[in-house]
Parts: C-alpha cells; structure tokens; sequence
C-alpha cells in the first residue's frame, strides 16, 4: 500500500499537462535561449512550440487549433490584462489553458472551477477554523486558495467556467486583476496584503451556451482580452486527432485492440452533421464536440471489447448515441432518428450501412 501523501503516477487517471509532459518540458528549459517575460518558465517561443508542437525537435502537438490563437494568448499573458478563452463546448478550451498555465509557471492546478455553489473562500483563501480559534488570526491559520498562491508564487491561475459563478464572486477579480494585490483584512501588518509578483495572471474560460448565465460585468470584461476557440473545421485532422485520443483512453482503461479507423470515420462524420458541420444534417441542440465524440468512442472500444472481446462497431455507435442525445431535449432523440433514417441510408460503404441497419437500438 502506497504511504500517506504518495501517488504512482501511472494509476492516475488523469495526470496535470506538466505531469503528463514533464520530459518535454524539461528539454525546452534546457534548451530555451529566447528572451522570457519575468517570471515564466519558458519563452514565448518556447510555449509556443510546447503548445503547438515541433516535430524537428521532438514536440508533440498538443492543440489543434489556430497556431496564432496561441500566440495572442501567450502575448496577453505577458500583459497586464487577463485572458478570457470563449467559445463551444468542447472545444478545448480548458486543454489551452492548463497548457499555457504548465508552460508558462510549470504547474496547471492553481485552478477555479466555476459554478453556483463557487465562493470568494474557494477564489482567495479560507480559515483553518481549530488553529483560529486557539490561534486567532495568523499566516498559520490561513489556507490560501488558488488565486492567494498564484500572486504569492509569481504563478498563472485558471478560473473554469467563469460565467457559472454569481456576479459578486466574479467581481471578487477586479482588484486583484487591476491593482495586482489581494487584502486580508483580518491580518495585521505586511502579512495583510498579499502583492502579486511576476508571473502571475488569470485565465478564465467561458462556453458560448452559458455566457448569458451570469453575464460578466463591463469593468470585468475590460481586464480580459477575450479570444475565441472555434471546432475544428477540418474533417482529417479531427478524425486524426479524436483517434490519437481515444487510442490513449482505451489504452489506459486496459482494452488491447486499437480502434477501428472505420468505425471512427462514421461517428467523427456524425457527429459533424448532427453540429450542423455539414449541409442536409439534423443539428441537434445537444453538445456534439469533438470532445463528445472522443468521449462516445472510448464507450464504443469500451462496450466492444468488454462485452464482447472486439473492437467496437457501427451498431456500438448508435447504441451510444442515445445518451449524448437525449441530454438536453427529447426532441433530439427523434432528430437523431430522423438522421439514421434519412441521410445515414443514403451514404455508401459497409460501416455506413451498419449504422443505418443498428438505427433500431434507439427504441431499446
């Protein structure tokens, strides 16, 4: 048994980018001759490849994206002004950002996830409540919070979902984005202000669906520079890159056979009609993204292999289907219907042909 405080990180199911990356990383330190901004780990340029890739040098690509989205966003970071990523669900925004924060400070989870229930506490720093009440209170007693280490540390802060969180909690970031320090009223003395050192910034994230929830204010919106994340527009590199990543699921949920590149063609093609990527399809009002599908083919290689010791199939597609469309409205579960009926009889080859002959496995 593992002693208190150690973990392998093999059995992790999901490292940090600087964990999952760490040999990449400590070769462009090595190797980064370029001008950095203070504080940050890396160059720009140097981020930049980590991000992107460089395959002369060894770098995996990361991020299938626009290569110069990447450079505004690092070039914002160096900036007194703060990154807001926007943009559909799924379309890795939340990936970007632990990239640039691993890139830039070397760690990724200084982050905020945003949501309803999200305090100031979670934001800045809360109490330890047994020390503060023998102690009163003291740099002991106090348990910072992500963005409290991030201006301690010189470090970058992710904020999840920002638009999830009440108004007033967003609005706990306008001083410590603006004048770069963060107060501790209940502390006397230097230990009362925390100033933010080099390095330290914010990146938040917000989906298109959501942004109206609690719609930011304007002076929040005016310490951000806002960048889009668009889908991935290119049928070959996203079959390319959702293959890459389930390859890496099933691998690590201990499923020996790869994918079947066929069967990733069919549901990658469906899923970009059924987003409306593609003329005649049913665009549904579910989340159909990239990461969806990456999601809906590790159940197909997980349902193959598991129930019946093979790779998935057409008809382990449409059976996993149902979940992802039935998610926000019953009306997409006809809408889907509709597809396999209509437009999926119409397209050729045999795995096309499987999907249409499994569109009964909706009514199951």
């Amino acid at each position: 048994m593992e002693e208190a405080g150690q973990q392998d990180d093999a059995q992790l199911q999901r490292p940090p980018a600087e964990v999952r990356h760490a040999e990449e990383l400590a070769a462009l330190r090595a190797g980064d001759t370029a001008p950095r901004p203070p504080g940050w780990q890396l160059s720009l340029r140097a981020a930049r490849r980590f991000i992107v890739g460089d395959a002369e040098a060894g770098i995996s690509r990361k991020f299938v994206g626009n290569a110069s989205l990447v450079e505004r966003a690092l070039v914002t970071l160096a900036t007194s002004r703060g990154l807001m990523l926007v943009g559909e669900p799924g379309t890795a925004k939340s990936l970007l950002s632990e990239l640039i924060a691993a890139a830039v400070s070397g760690i990724s989870t200084l982050t905020v996830q945003g949501g309803a229930a999200t305090t100031e506490d979670q934001i800045k720093y809360s109490w330890n409540y047994a020390l503060l009440v023998s102690e009163g209170p003291s740099t002991r007693s106090l348990v910072p919070a992500p963005m409290l280490r991030g201006m301690a540390e010189g470090r970058v802060v992710r904020f999840e979902e920002i638009t999830r969180c009440a108004l007033e909690v967003q609005d706990s970031l306008l001083s410590l984005l603006s004048e770069r320090v963060l107060a501790v009223p209940e502390l006397t003395g230097p230990d009362g202000m925390v100033f933010a050192r080099a390095g330290f910034n914010v990146i938040a994230t917000a989906n298109t669906r959501d942004r109206g929830v609690n719609e930011m204010s304007a002076a929040l919106k005016r310490r951000f520079n806002f960048e889009t994340v668009f889908p991935i527009a290119d049928f070959e590199t996203e079959l390319a890159l959702v293959e890459a990543e389930v390859r890496t699921l099933l691998l690590s949920s201990g499923v020996e056979p790869p994918p079947d590149r066929d069967v990733l063609e069919v549901l990658v093609g469906t899923f970009r009609e059924l987003r409306g990527q593609q003329a005649g399809g049913e665009r549904l009002s579910a989340v159909m993204s990239t990461a969806e599908a990456v999601s809906v083919a590790h159940a197909v290689g997980l349902r193959g292999w598991f129930l019946r010791g093979e790779p998935g199939s057409a008809a382990d597609v449409v059976a996993c289907l149902a979940g992802t469309a039935a998610k926000d409205s019953p009306e997409d579960l006809a809408r889907l219907r509709r597809f396999l009926e209509q437009q999926v009889s119409r397209r050729q080859g045999p795995h096309w042909q499987a999907l249409y002959d499994a569109r009964h496995l909706l009514a199951d």
